[in-house]
């Protein structure tokens, strides 16, 4: 989203820094098969019992399912967008058995005023326009091309997002053929090309779809039920493909395969199980280090993440050999901490002071480091009873000065406000509180104080919310609710936020799976 200016932040913050509005998924690991994570899935015979096909609205508002059972297309709104819950309602059916009985695959031009359907009785695509978009209630038949000279059993369609191109899979040549069209969307000036052969990895290959830039290639097979990577050296040319790694699917047969846009999701039909898999992509992954994640923290410079385990009652280590880059996070040590239930923690800016909140004794232990950011030279020095005002202690953060701390919890969906004398290390009095949106988990500030970020894990609405403070570091009536910006698609259980220094850059722990999620903040490259 483009705006004007940024309010509320200093003249020198890049265009978009700090504000949510501006936040979008920009994971090193999107688009990575090795991050895979299975979420929901959408059970959908009560329209087909024998799906292949699978295609979404670039906004993920809209599901189209395409199935040999009813030789029909399906629309069905998605509620929740790109979400495959049961917020996911059936809306109406297209048949398409006057062109094809055995429809394989479904595709959409960007703007959803034309529809594909590949199928397997022609050997062809068939092309459909639409008087409203994306509506296929208006759909009407245009044309056909024939695919039979390069596969006689094709499975995978897709375009290229211009239209200039298309590729079909087949598991009668084991291959993904290459097509130009001269006109942009019009198959009937569509010109075999070229093909490229995945016998070696897949001799059933059931759907083909490529990265938005065209520089990967993803296949759906049933010879093993396996999704396969592979990576083209020049974008679009399959000729330049090369096969990188797989990873096995949830079900047993799988079909055809769709990716979000910014390559953080993936979805599969499952033509034995008749329902639509959702998988999330990205995401650094903490494990074996750390099996419930529940807080993190990043170094000023973003060279070091530290992150709390519910699990082993300690604090992990990790270092990042690019700033801020969680992809090149690697585990230096573990630190036992004194409570049984450690949900985040904080550092002063030096390194030389961490602070644990704990959920077993409501406190806040406070150590220090006699080696400034090296958690296995800290000491306990004092521990703080928040218990007066909350019992189930989730999120931590201190003002760059040491004399405020904010505690977030569930028991009260709050932040509590404490004064700290001396900074940092001394006696907690508690000040004020403000109600947010329940269950929170993490809290974060900017660093003039004038904003606040809460991250809150609540079924379907795993969410980071931003506040507006008119007075810097005063969260009770000066706080106010500004926006939102939804997770849920690559967590459904998120613990901690963080940001980077200068705010361009979002970090989202999740304790389902165990990873670190990585967003921008900053207009569109």
């Amino acid at each position: 989203m483009l705006k004007a200016k940024l309010l509320g932040a200093t003249a020198a913050a890049p265009e978009g820094a700090w504000d949510l509005s501006y936040a979008y998924y920009d994971d090193p690991k999107a688009w990575d098969f090795t991050t895979a994570t299975l979420g929901d899935a959408l059970l959908i015979s009560g329209q087909e019992t024998l799906p292949t096909g699978v295609f979404f609205k670039p906004d993920g508002t809209r599901l189209y399912i395409v199935g040999t059972n009813s030789d029909a297309v399906h629309e069905y709104n998605v509620g929740n967008p790109w979400r495959m819950d049961n917020n996911v309602g059936f809306v109406r059916s297209f048949s398409v058995a006057a062109q094809e009985t055995l429809p394989q695959s479904v595709f959409f031009k960007s703007d959803g005023t034309k529809m594909y359907i590949l199928g397997d009785t022609g050997n062809d695509v068939n092309e459909y326009s639409l008087g409203t978009a994306w509506n296929i209630s208006t759909a009407s038949y245009v044309q056909v091309f024939s695919v039979a000279g390069q596969d006689a059993t094709p499975t995978g369609l897709y375009f290229k997002p211009d239209g200039t191109k298309m590729y079909v899979v087949g598991s009668s040549s084991d291959s993904v053929n290459e097509y130009n069209l001269s006109t942009a969307w019009n198959i009937s000036t569509a010109s075999y090309v070229q093909t490229f052969s995945v016998a070696a990895q897949e001799i059933l290959p059931a759907g083909v779809f490529f990265k938005t830039d065209g520089t990967k290639m993803y296949i759906s097979g049933d010879t093993n039920n396996n999704f396969y990577e592979y990576s083209l050296s020049t974008a679009w040319d399959v000729s330049t493909a090369a096969y990188v790694q797989f990873i096995s699917a949830a079900n047993t047969l799988p079909r055809n395969l769709f990716f979000r846009e910014n390559g953080s999701n993936f979805y599969n039909i499952d033509a034995q199980g008749d329902r639509v898999y959702q998988y999330s992509l990205g995401g650094k992954t903490v494990t074996p280090q750390v099996t419930q994640a529940s807080g993190m923290f990043f170094k000023p410079d973003g060279t070091k993440m530290y992150i709390t385990d519910d699990d082993s009652d300690d604090v992990n280590e990790f270092s990042l050999s690019t700033a801020w880059d969680t992809s090149t996070a690697t585990f230096v040590q573990a630190k036992v901490i004194g409570d049984t239930a450690p949900r985040n923690l904080f550092f002063k800016p030096d390194g030389t002071v961490m602070l644990v909140v704990g959920a077993t004794s409501d406190a806040v232990y406070i150590y220090s480091l006699s080696t400034a950011w090296d958690i296995s030279t800290a000491s306990l020095t004092a521990t703080r009873s928040i218990s007066a005002q909350e019992i189930n202690p989730t999120g931590i953060f201190v003002t760059p000065d040491g004399t405020t701390m904010y505690i977030c919890g569930t028991t009260g969906d709050d932040v509590n406000q404490y004064s700290m004398s001396p900074a940092w290390t001394g006696t907690l009095t508690f000040v004020r509180l403000k109600g947010v949106e329940s269950e929170p988990s993490g809290v974060f500030f900017r660093p003039d104080g004038k904003r606040m970020y809460i991250v809150r894990y609540n079924g379907f609405d795993d969410q980071v919310l931003e506040y507006q403070l008119s007075t810097a570091w005063d969260i009770s009536s000066t706080g106010s609710y500004s926006q939102l910006f939804y997770v849920g698609n690559q967590t459904g259980n998120p613990q901690g936020l963080s940001f980077s220094d200068d705010g361009t850059k979002m970090f989202v722990l999740s304790g389902t799976p165990n990873a670190v999620f990585t967003y921008s903040l900053g207009v569109q490259p």
